[in-house]
């Protein structure tokens, strides 16, 4: 490969080295930032040579190029552009300060609230356990071990505002402890508890502002908007305050007018204002679900799977907390799973229906994710693609919703969807399984009515790919077994066989016999399709084909005797060239390469000779996770067209240098 002439044809694709922003690269693909992304020419950027996927994701173009090349591509590409070298973080900043205020608005809130999820979840859950237990012996609900689970299962919803400004700082660049502070003070103790102000015969009230307006002295138990704002002011000003403040006098000064300014801000202008514009917007949204006949409802069921498309939908996890914490009834979730399991219904229908045996491959899996509620995969690399299936999940996900609308099921927690949602649903569990049973039901019925396979004449020539040189294959295939029939057929005319008969003939004894290779499990855990993992490029099979592992273990070992080929500076991706001339590459976990090398350690370097069984890489699961971060580890051939078939050996549990894939030559 000319790395030079690539790296020119796509600059020249991408509207040249003026139209870049930003550039840097990963293991696997070149991540640019777009000045104007009208100058890319995408389908000449799709054929350059070494170029194996183009696709945009939070505001980057990602060029998928490969490990081992893709760094020497990147070299020539910023020399000829005439640009320096950025860092992922760079890269990061860049495609979000390029983003409409609104997209960086619902990626903030993203940002905060998902990190909070497994407190959420932990605390739904128990509460949800409680509860089905109570029903099942409701002489639990008087006992004082219900009593201190009880403890545990709220105290994530009571002292949520602490929560929050804690991940909210660490967002916005203030001081968590600080941002602690003004989560404390939301809802100290001396303030009435926002919960018990319905009941109580009077609200305490202090003057404020030298006399000019009162306000309530209540605590904002049950609010979210509100907390962050806060945090975010804090943090504005603390940044501001540590470049104007003498060093000498930074760490007393600094935390001191940054709590108390904040502080009465928060009580007086910021708790109030948002607060207020927080339950219109919680109302609106509850008044919206309410619409008799469950309308509203399916409204929302229809417009879920779009938003996904457009990235939006993490501001859905803002409401849900919301919404448990004013009410403890999460009414949204429900909604979210008709919509889920709807689009996974979708492409099951589309599995069954298509004849294109690379398309239900993939989608057979992708939609037995989306219901366990991970719809990317089913949603990118299905639905969306052939269009009509993902109209009938969006048809599915409406139905769905109404159901939920009309039986008023809720949850206790969010960050869970799908058929894990019973956990959280167990006080209304059969109006949780209708709503799921309806969404499935009609996307199902809607995608196999009005989905169909395009003809030959429909996809007409420009079709490329692997489906149509396997369809060629086959084909090829069938020629030549057929020989014999035409040779049959060639003795009423004189028992002549043609040059082309003969040299078919000649192909199908001159093929040599199939062989098979087994590859080793680098890892112990779960084998998962590699069609299931939550990245196209990996679940298209873009950077080879094999499988993926949820991992039990935080160890990756050599499977064979071998060459280390790569191993990425953030340590997430390990590369090997094994004595078979299998190029093996392991990729650690989903967009982990964000931690730049925290949580990893490797145990090797790039040209080390290793033996089977020895450690590459150590990392550390738990710290991965609590990051927000899938451990989920494709296993893949990146020189899988080197093979006849690669297909995975395990299905289940497996455990480290177990037989995992098949190659056959």
């Amino acid at each position: 490969m000319d790395y030079k002439k690539s790296a020119s044809e796509i600059l020249k694709a991408i509207g040249g080295g003026s139209n870049i922003v930003s550039a840097a690269h990963c293991a696997t693909r070149l991540r640019l930032v777009i000045a104007d992304n009208d100058k890319i020419q995408k389908n000449v950027l799709e054929n350059i040579d070494g170029v194996k996927g183009v696709f945009e994701s939070s505001g980057q173009l990602q060029v998928i190029i490969g490990t081992g090349t893709v760094n020497k591509v990147y070299d020539e590409l910023i020399k000829e552009a005439g640009i320096s070298a950025a860092t992922k973080e760079e890269i990061k900043q860049a495609a979000t300060a390029k983003a409409p205020w609104y997209a960086r608005a619902i990626k903030t809130l993203g940002d905060i609230f998902v990190p909070i999820i497994p407190a959420i979840v932990a605390s739904g859950l128990l509460m949800g356990l409680l509860e089905g237990f109570s029903k099942l012996a409701p002489e639990l609900a008087k006992s004082d071990t219900y009593v201190i689970f009880s403890l545990f299962a709220n105290a994530a919803f009571v002292f949520l505002p602490i929560l929050i400004a804690i991940s909210a700082a660490k967002v916005f660049g203030g001081n968590q402890f600080l941002g602690t502070v003004i989560g404390m003070i939301m809802i100290h103790p001396a303030l009435m508890n926002a919960w018990n102000v319905a009941a109580a015969e009077s609200v305490p009230t202090a003057s404020v502002w030298f006399g000019m307006f009162k306000i309530n002295l209540v605590g904002y138990q049950g609010h979210v908007i509100p907390v962050v704002i806060a945090v975010w002011f804090m943090s504005m000003i603390e940044k501001k305050l540590h470049k104007l403040v003498p060093e000498m006098i930074d760490l007393f000064v600094t935390p001191l007018v940054t709590v108390m300014v904040t502080g009465y801000l928060t009580l007086t202008v910021f708790g109030p204002v948002f607060s207020f514009l927080e339950n219109g917007i919680f109302s609106t949204v509850k008044l919206l679900i309410a619409i008799p006949g469950g309308i509203g409802a399916a409204l929302c069921g229809a417009i879920y799977a779009p938003t996904v498309v457009g990235g939006i939908h993490h501001m859905y996890n803002a409401l849900e907390a919301g919404l448990l914490s004013a009410d403890g009834a999460n009414i949204w979730m429900p909604i979210a799973t008709a919509a889920n399991v709807a689009q996974g219904a979708a492409a099951l229908a589309f599995a069954l229906k298509t004849k294109d045996r690379k398309q239900k491959s993939l989608a057979l899996p992708a939609s037995l994710s989306a219901f366990l509620g991970i719809t990317e995969p089913a949603i990118f690399g299905v639905n969306l693609r052939f269009f009509r299936p993902f109209l009938a999940g969006c048809v599915g996900g409406a139905a769905g919703a109404l159901v939920a609308g009309l039986l008023q099921v809720s949850a206790t927690a969010y960050g869970i969807t799908g058929l894990f949602g019973i956990l959280i649903t167990t006080h209304n569990l059969w109006q949780y399984f209708i709503v799921m049973l309806v969404a499935f039901a009609v996307a199902f019925a809607c995608t196999w009515l009005i989905y169909r396979d395009q003809t030959a004449a429909e996809a007409g020539t420009e079709k490329t790919g692997e489906p149509e040189k396997s369809a060629a294959a086959g084909a090829a295939s069938a020629d030549n077994t057929g020989a014999q029939g035409k040779d049959a057929a060639a003795g009423s005319t004189g028992g002549k066989t043609t040059a082309a008969e003969a040299e078919n003939k000649a192909a199908v004894k001159e093929q040599p016999a199939v062989t098979a290779e087994s590859i080793l499990s680098p890892l112990s855990g779960q084998v998962v399709a590699l069609e299931d993992v939550p990245d196209a490029t990996f679940a298209n099979g873009i950077l080879g084909l094999g499988a993926a592992i949820q991992p039990s273990e935080g160890k990756v070992l050599a499977p064979a005797d071998g060459v280390i080929s790569t191993v990425f500076n953030t340590k997430h991706l390990v590369g090997m060239k094994l004595d078979n001339g299998a190029e093996l590459l392991v990729h650690i976990g989903m967009n982990t390469v964000a931690l730049e090398g925290e949580g990893f350690e490797a145990h090797v370097k790039e040209g080390d000779r290793v033996k089977k069984g020895d450690l590459l890489i150590t990392f550390d699961q738990a710290f991965i996770e609590s990051k927000g971060y899938s451990t989920i580890t494709p296993v893949v051939i990146a020189n899988s067209d080197s093979y006849q078939a690669v297909r995975p050996a395990a299905e289940g549990q497996i455990a480290a240098l177990d037989q995992l894939l098949i190659l056959e030559k």
